[in-house]
């Protein structure tokens, strides 16, 4: 089940007695739990009609026991797992609990209509061979939460802003991302401050963003290789001594360039091999968002350019770590070397 399709039937108050939440994108999974508490319990109920358990550390029996056991006070109970094993394909079970999966089972034919279950297991794939697996796709809900896409996320920023009674001037939304990254609770909060500094009603313009947000290092990395790739060396090496001045270590600032290269190269290689962006984003391990940029920015070198470049930061590494060039020197005759 998708996401939006479960709080839809959540809102209509139809409610599922067992969710399987997955995915990676742990904001939006607390998101659902946060909305799916709201609408069954009211707040001064939540301390004794709220449970949570994780099964790391208790059995999946006494999760079992505590959606049989009556509710007190209230006509129904939310109960939250964190789930490292169960559903995901590759999760670490603990070798101090042993889990009668089988009870689970039984539970989902039966399920006590005064108790939800909401399993949260952070990973990328269910381990459909599991017998768990299949029985809450027939009696349960499983919701995926993975990565938004590029076009996604951008919506998702303007529609936080929309909810802080704010609006985003043209760019806006791709420069906070630029900026901040591609982290729901990181760019949450950086609309939350910037939305407090506009006022209600406000619009959030680029120079608020650039005033207020501080990029992280690997945004810092990225804008400078964007100013190499359209041949603003000045201004790459202003990033330079700017990270340098915050005590970052050339050789970190070498490998995280090397890293942004790296990206670009496969995302190159695979868009060549006609994978969509989505399927790129899986094959390396990122952001979709983080691989559009990564594209945009490969399409300015020819693959060989490339391959080149990454050859240069392996022996610039060996030549920085084994003293025989200074660190600070090396970075700025490789970027010098990059724009000719």
């Amino acid at each position: 089940m998708d996401y939006k399709a479960a709080m839809r039937d959540i809102h209509k108050g139809n409610i599922q007695p067992i969710y399987v939440c997955y995915g990676t994108e742990k904001y939006r999974m607390d998101e659902f739990v946060q909305y799916l508490t709201q609408k069954l319990i009211d707040e001064e109920h939540r301390d004794f009609a709220l449970s949570k358990y994780d099964l790391g550390e208790v059995p999946i029996d006494t999760v079992i026991d505590e959606a049989q056991t009556l509710p007190f006070l209230v006509p129904r109970k939310l109960i939250i797992v964190r789930d490292p094993s169960l559903f995901i394909a590759g999760g670490k079970e603990s070798a101090k609990i042993e889990h009668r999966v089988e009870n689970l089972i039984a539970y989902l034919n039966s399920p006590a209509e005064y108790s939800v279950i909401v399993f949260i297991a952070q990973g990328e794939k269910l381990d459909e061979r599991k017998k768990v697996v299949k029985a809450v796709k027939e009696k349960g809900a499983l919701i995926s939460f993975m990565p938004l896409s590029a076009e996604e996320l951008l919506q998702w920023v303007a529609k936080q802003a929309e909810q802080h009674a704010c609006s985003l001037a043209p760019g806006v939304a791709e420069l906070l991302v630029n900026y901040a990254g591609t982290h729901l609770q990181t760019l949450s909060a950086e609309i939350n401050k910037l939305s407090l500094y506009v006022g209600q009603g406000g619009m959030i313009d680029q120079e608020t963003v650039k005033s207020l947000v501080v990029r992280n290092t690997e945004q810092n990395i990225f804008a400078l290789i964007e100013e190499i790739a359209n041949l603003r060396v000045d201004r790459a090496l202003s990033i330079m001594y700017d990270l340098l001045k915050q005590r970052e270590e050339p050789i970190k600032i070498l490998a995280l360039i090397a890293r942004q290269f790296r990206i670009m190269l496969q995302v190159k290689e695979l868009t060549r091999q006609s994978y969509s962006q989505q399927q790129i984003a899986s094959q390396v391990g990122l952001h979709p968002y983080v691989v559009k940029l990564a594209g945009e920015q490969a399409r300015k070198f020819e693959g060989e350019r490339l391959a080149s470049i990454l050859s240069s930061i392996a022996e610039l590494d060996y030549e920085m770590k084994t003293g025989k060039k200074e660190k600070v020197l090396g970075l700025e005759l490789f970027l010098l070397r990059l724009a000719v």
